[in-house]
């Protein structure tokens, strides 16, 4: 089953914000995210907010989830006002969107468009399974306004997508990427490594698989085994057995070393591009600090330092819509505290780093250590900023407490001249 929500305070029924979160509007990035809660089948590792045809009924179903949503994108009109800026990004997760019809997925974009508007140089992003796309489905995409395409790859070798519940054919990655590539669309492969079973040799097949479709982008994400997933009751009875810490650093490191010789760089501690352009900016926005507003069951969104989350079921966030109520569940009013870490937790995951003079007196002390350690560049911390080293991103977790040590205040909120905005 999906994840549990967090707490939180109760969200108003009309969707109001706080006058000072929507003061700055405009001044940090701003982007939507469409959560598309439908699969054909649910992989056994996913604990993601998702349901196949046969887990929802009547007023929940896929024929109707785009004008839902459309609903909503109303509300998002009608909280923000005059004030909001035109989109900067949109990202289209899921599930699995391209379930949806195309035209679907056109018609929600439009109302971006209509309610919003869009940059000119707007990045659009959908997700898709490398099954669930035809050449002229992706070519429709583009017409559209989509711009770029995440495949979920995860990886080459059948056993380990046997093994991950994953139904398609790894030959059809190519060909997925190629059509992409015909229509004009952008590219990024997402990678999972960890997989019970996987060897170093598998990992690296798939490394080089992905490589040999020269995608504009490539995320590779260890795998996280999640209370209440398939996979962990096989776990669990000892059916599988999970990889160690050193598989993991291995398979990491791997990694970087053979993107880095192709031609890809990290700019996110499991983010590479071929360039800055064909970096994710819509995660850049999160991880900049930046403003979004997620659309959909279980979508998270954030303005202003105004955190808030829908109601996790289709038929549930249905209803609320359609009676004229806002969908979120719940939300939290971030503190200068918070907000300061973070800052700094999600600061030091960028290859640009974190500037030290964000950081409160005890953590600026502790960076002498960490480059002592190796786990902080020396030659960046000179300069005033904080880059992991491939070491350090391997132990970012490590870094972070490091850098925010338990005893000492913030020094300073975000609003502060030397903490500039930075966020996914």
């Amino acid at each position: 089953m999906p994840s549990a929500l967090p707490d939180g305070d109760p969200a108003p029924e009309d969707g109001a914000l706080p006058s000072q979160a929507l003061a700055g509007l405009g001044s940090r990035p701003f982007g939507l995210y469409l959560h598309v809660p439908f699969c054909t089948v649910r992989c056994g590792y996913c604990d993601f907010n998702t349901y196949t045809a046969t887990e929802l009924g009547g007023g929940a179903d896929q024929a109707s989830y785009a004008r839902t949503a459309l609903g909503e994108l109303a509300l998002a009109g009608r909280v923000l006002g005059d004030a909001a800026p035109e989109v900067g990004t949109v990202f289209v997760g899921g599930g699995t969107p391209t379930v949806l019809p195309v035209d679907d997925l056109g018609l929600l974009l439009q109302g971006v468009r209509d309610r919003f508007g869009l940059v000119a140089d707007a990045e659009v992003t959908t997700e898709a399974n490398p099954d669930s796309v035809t050449p002229a489905s992706l070519q429709a995409l583009r017409e559209h306004g989509f711009t770029r395409v995440s495949f979920g790859m995860q990886s080459s070798v059948r056993h380990v997508l046997a093994t991950l519940d994953r139904t398609h054919d790894p030959e059809r990655v190519p060909q997925a990427v190629a059509w992409a590539r015909a229509a004009g669309l952008d590219v990024s492969l997402d990678l999972i490594y960890g997989t019970p079973g996987e060897s170093l040799d598998d990992w690296r097949a798939s490394l080089d698989a992905a490589l040999a479709c020269a995608p504009d982008h490539l995320s590779a994400y260890a795998l996280v085994v999640e209370d209440g997933t398939r996979m962990a009751g096989r776990v669990r009875r000892g059916e599988l057995v999970l990889p160690d810490d050193d598989d993991e650093a291995d398979k990491y490191e791997l990694a970087d070393e053979v993107l880095t010789a192709a031609g890809l760089r990290w700019y996110e501690v499991s983010n590479w591009s071929t360039s800055e352009r064909t970096r994710c900016r819509h995660n850049v926005g999160y991880w900049a600090g930046g403003d979004w507003w997620g659309l959909g069951p279980g979508a998270h969104s954030h303005v202003g330092g105004v955190r808030w989350w829908n109601v996790k079921h289709p038929r549930a966030y249905a209803d609320r819509l359609a009676g004229g109520a806002s969908p979120a569940q719940a939300r939290e009013v971030l503190d200068d505290t918070q907000r300061h870490e973070e800052r700094v937790l999600l600061g030091v995951r960028l290859v640009e780093g974190l500037e030290v003079a964000v950081l409160s007196p005890g953590g600026r002390r502790a960076v002498a250590g960490l480059v002592a350690d190796g786990l902080v560049d020396g030659r960046a911390a000179v300069t005033g900023r904080v880059v992991l080293t491939r070491r350090g991103r391997l132990l970012a977790d490590t870094v972070v407490r490091a850098l925010l040590p338990d005893d000492e205040p913030a020094a300073g909120s975000l609003s502060a001249p030397t903490a500039v905005s930075a966020g996914t």
